[in-house]
């Protein structure tokens, strides 16, 4: 084993820190989730604004940079092409980025909307339905994916352009803390950032492994009790192992392939042999409202309380406060594999392309499939709701899939795709962490180190399921990633400063394309001819 490569401060701090965090929820399970519950509320009561505020301005920046000078910026060198087709390089972001998650409240979310409406919207009405439809793609929208997107530039940025061989979230704030982020301060950095992944991975295992299990359920028999989900739970990891283990072109990129294609092939399926006029005319409604409220979806934040009469709904913390907190915790991650696939692109294409992908990708599934329950509902021919009540949102998602022609089929279909989507984002996670414990990355992590994660990112929430503590570690680790706000601005602050010197500093810059090096060897040449100079100059003495 190379454990010198091992950056041990960081190694250990994630796991005394999950530890720390795990075991009193184990030991203590209701006290824990009360002490946890009280700090997510103080926090999204108090503080709810700053996320607001953060997820508004990271996509007006990152907006600005696509379309600046500074999106000009190949990661990479001059006349390198990029190290993934589009095609792959979109289907491992949204699936790193999504995850079985996407299934889960893609088919389901809409019923939330519908029963406790925004902007004080009478509960199952008309306006209601409209809304129903439409904030689910706002939630997975835009400021969703700009908030993945941002870690990716100072990141990618030194590790392509400034050739620093190490992924790592500290090293990307080097240009404004300076070599304090080699000391302690760097280190809580990373730990915050793990700890962050870590409770994150609990919360798409909470959501994706009851659909499993229902699942199955519905195809077997088996009841989807607790050894049900563990073995899921298992085999998903096993999946993702040797994902990792396999490395990022012949495990993550292949399964992250598939993923796709079986995506796609589903959303086809239900669009065609569903209600395709309904589905085809309320995204494209749901789209126009979007544009339409943009701002107002972004900045609503109820803050007139019970004054003049005016009932407070708990919507903006419940749901979009929630998302924004949601998303940070999984962005420095994200953006550390968006770096990481990036390379041979220009910092546009970069930014462009997963906000755009990933945006799109979220808008097919919620179309789709959410306005196909939605049908259902609406003609009376399941009652999601109802269902819902009586046997929880993991069962009413399969029983909806169950509504389609081939019902047997599509559910085994729907199934193995959220196997497949559990396990894209666990291999790419432990890729990162992986990334993220050792000073250098030189091609890949080490593959003992990316056996290790996958295994970890299993065993906590593995744990925390059998005391149903698993809700409990995702609100966690959104409290715990409060300081990731303050992180964000110091990831666009880095980038900016650093690009902006190297651009200055460039007398080649190319409307199309920046290439950095080529005037860095410019530059030395320049220096070495000044030095000369000084050499044949005579003395004056």
């Amino acid at each position: 084993m190379k454990t010198k490569l091992i950056d041990w401060p960081t190694f250990i701090g994630a796991l005394i820190l999950l530890l720390g965090v795990t075991l009193p929820l184990i030991l203590f399970p209701e006290a824990g989730k009360e002490v946890v519950s009280q700090a997510n509320t103080f926090m999204t009561k108090n503080f709810g604004v700053l996320y607001m505020i953060m997820g508004f301005i990271i996509f007006a920046f990152l907006v600005y940079v696509a379309f600046s000078k500074n999106g000009s910026i190949k990661l990479g060198d001059e006349g390198e092409k990029p190290e993934f087709n589009t095609f792959s390089w979109a289907a491992m972001l949204f699936a790193a980025g999504i995850g079985s998650s996407i299934l889960y409240w893609a088919v389901i979310e809409w019923v939330y909307y519908y029963q406790g409406p925004p902007f004080g919207v009478e509960p199952e009405s008309n306006e209601a339905i409209q809304w129903a439809s439409a904030y689910g793609i706002f939630h997975w929208g835009p400021i969703a994916w700009a908030i993945y997107t941002l870690p990716a530039l100072p990141i990618a940025y030194f590790y392509y352009v400034r050739k620093k061989p190490v992924l790592k979230v500290s090293e990307a704030v080097r240009p404004v803390l300076g070599k304090s982020v080699d000391g302690p301060i760097g280190n809580i950095i990373d730990v915050l950032f793990m700890f962050g992944l870590l409770g994150g991975a609990g919360t798409t295992l909470a959501l994706g492994t009851p659909m499993i299990a229902e699942g199955i359920n519905s195809l077997t028999g088996i009841p989807a009790n607790l050894g049900m989900k563990t073995a899921i739970m298992l085999l998903c990891t096993v999946i993702f192992a040797i994902s990792s283990y396999s490395g990022l072109k012949r495990g993550i990129k292949v399964l992250s392939d598939i993923n796709l294609w079986l995506s796609i092939f589903l959303l086809l399926f239900i669009f065609i042999f569903g209600p395709t006029r309904f589905i085809s005319e309320t995204t494209f409604n749901s789209l126009g409202i979007l544009a339409d409220n943009f701002f107002k979806m972004a900045t609503w934040m109820e803050p007139f309380g019970d004054l003049a009469n005016f009932e407070e709904t708990g919507f903006p913390e419940s749901w979009t406060i929630f998302y924004w907190a949601w998303w940070l915790v999984y962005a420095p991650f994200v953006g550390l594999f968006v770096a990481r696939i990036s390379r041979g692109r220009t910092i546009r294409q970069m930014v462009l392309g997963t906000m755009v992908y990933g945006t799109l990708g979220c808008v097919l599934f919620f179309g789709i499939m959410g306005n196909f329950g939605l049908y259902m509902q609406l003609t009376g021919q399941f009652d999601a709701i109802a269902f819902m009540d009586a046997n929880g949102a993991p069962a009413t998602i399969i029983e909806i899939i169950h509504q389609l022609p081939l019902a047997k089929f599509m559910v085994l279909l729907f199934t193995i795709l959220a196997i497949i989507f559990l396990a894209t984002t666990f291999d790419s996670s432990s890729y990162i962490l992986a990334s993220v414990v050792q000073k250098s990355v030189e091609g890949e992590p080490l593959r003992w180190n990316r056996l290790f994660w996958a295994f970890a990112l299993c065993v906590m929430p593995l744990a925390l399921m059998f005391l149903g503590g698993l809700d409990t570690l995702q609100t966690a680790s959104i409290v715990g990633g409060f300081p990731l706000i303050i992180i964000m601005f110091l990831l666009a602050w880095s980038f900016m400063r650093a690009s902006n010197t190297d651009i200055r500093e460039s007398d080649d810059y190319e409307p199309s394309t920046i290439h950095i090096k080529r005037w860095r060897e410019r530059k030395k040449k320049k220096k070495r001819s000044a030095l000369e100079a000084l050499e044949d100059k005579p003395d004056q003495d």
